[in-house]
């Protein structure tokens, strides 16, 4: 019987790791990628020293499978951290989760959360999440203190709408939810309990988070790098190439982000047309730069809730490894999200961000700017409102019947992390392999 003809569009970490999956069964595959080089949004800069990814991306491993599998791809590249991350508000620094960890907020503010916070507890109602909007789930699980202070204002500016305009169905653990002890406990002082899937990480030694791409490359054959895909013809199963002719797919894997997808699809149909239409996502502004003047801290990351700053995290790269930044210096990155509904001004945002670092005591006045490094992300996170589940679903039903898998964080269109996306490519592989 004839080998089926298997095609995987784009070598980012969930085309990389569905290809790697496969090809381990001995099925081959070949995987086309539009860039110079793999990696999608999984790559790294050099720049004057100073190493940068494409924003933040650190490696959570909740699972036995993909830690093993990490460290047998990485040869001892990796690093684990236990993770120092941080809230920002009211003037000061609070440990993350902000729930867990009132200590060092105004005695004011730390009355309202913990007031806000029992009486929710005492009158929690029975609920299911999936009747609820997120606002709702805010308020049951944390009480409307917690909620202003931190919860709505932050969450709002992370997905640029508002909280009750979301479902509760990207949750999936993402949000710590702490016990009343440990609630009571934050508020005395900075709570000793590790909260969330985050609370230790691992992020490469050298060559930032490219690193892991090159390590599933080396491994992977038939990359074809510069391959663009520029239209899918669903009646006779074949891509075509930017300047390189047309192949023919039994099955195809597809890594493309979903809403990018629909303008590859030959005479689509109007009502798969239209659920496409529905998709909606935030887009990230990352800035990164080098300076000068070396940290102390020992943060990894913190989160910015309130409207004096324009970005929602920061992160430092010189924290996840020494050799990220010369010695002596700092690096870090910035992240800003912008949708339709909340649009930005990127010719100024650079200076922005810089002046807000420096209000916020991040950069001191003085510092020397030694490397910059922008990228702006056009697909951030898919934004799960009312129409996000029905949408997703009846395009995902259209391209199985047409022998297309949505794999990855993009391609599949949902919120996941960097071991979620390496597990989807596993789960595709498997799903292919069924079929063949």
């Amino acid at each position: 019987m004839a080998r089926k003809r298997i095609f995987i569009l784009g070598a980012g970490l969930a085309g990389l790791s569905a290809a790697w999956h496969l090809q381990k069964k001995n099925i081959d595959c070949v995987v086309l990628e539009k860039e110079p080089e793999p990696g999608g949004l999984c790559r790294s800069k050099r720049i004057n020293g100073f190493t940068f990814d494409f924003s933040g991306h650190l490696l959570h491993c909740r699972h036995p499978y993909t830690s093993a599998l990490l460290k047998r791809l990485m040869r001892g590249n990796l690093t684990g951290h236990r993770r120092s991350a941080w809230v920002y508000s009211h003037d000061t620094y609070t440990a993350y989760p902000f729930q867990a960890n009132l200590f060092g907020l105004p005695p004011s503010v730390i009355k309202e959360c913990l007031s806000g916070f029992f009486n929710t507890f005492k009158n929690k109602p029975s609920r299911n999440t999936k009747d609820q909007n997120f606002l709702e789930w805010i308020h049951q699980m944390f009480g409307k203190g917690i909620g202003r202070h931190f919860m709505v204002p932050y969450n709002e500016k992370f997905w640029t709408v508002p909280p009750e305009t979301l479902t509760c169905d990207w949750l999936d653990g993402f949000i710590p939810v702490p016990t009343v002890r440990e609630v009571i406990a934050g508020a005395m002082e900075k709570n000793k309990g590790e909260f969330g899937y985050n609370a230790y990480f691992w992020y490469p030694r050298k060559g930032g988070i490219a690193s892991l791409v090159r390590a599933f490359e080396r491994q992977v054959r038939n990359v074809r790098l510069d391959h663009e895909a520029v239209q899918i013809d669903l009646a006779n199963k074949e891509i075509e190439i930017l300047n390189k002719g047309t192949e023919r797919f039994d099955y195809l894997i597809s890594t493309v982000p979903l809403p990018q997808l629909s303008c590859l699809i030959k005479d689509l149909p109007a009502r798969t047309g239209r659920a496409f239409e529905k998709l909606r996502w935030n887009s990230i502004f990352n800035l990164n730069l080098g300076l000068e003047n070396e940290d102390f801290d020992g943060r990894h990351w913190v989160y910015f809730p309130g409207k004096e700053t324009c970005f929602f995290r920061i992160g430092y790269f010189h924290n996840f490894s020494s050799l990220s930044a010369p010695k002596g210096t700092q690096s870090l990155y910035a992240e800003v999200s912008y949708s339709g509904n909340r649009p930005k001004e990127k010719a100024v945002l650079v200076k922005r961000i810089k002046a807000d670092l420096k209000k916020a005591g991040i950069c001191l006045k003085k510092s020397r700017v030694l490397a910059q490094d922008v990228h702006d992300i056009t697909y951030g996170y898919p934004i799960y409102d009312k129409n996000y589940k029905a949408a997703r679903e009846s395009i995902v039903s259209f391209l199985h019947n047409n022998d297309i898998v949505a794999c990855g964080r993009y391609g599949s269109w949902r919120y996941m992390s960097m071991e979620d996306s390496i597990l989807d490519g596993k789960a595709v592989a498997e799903k292919v392999e069924g079929l063949q």
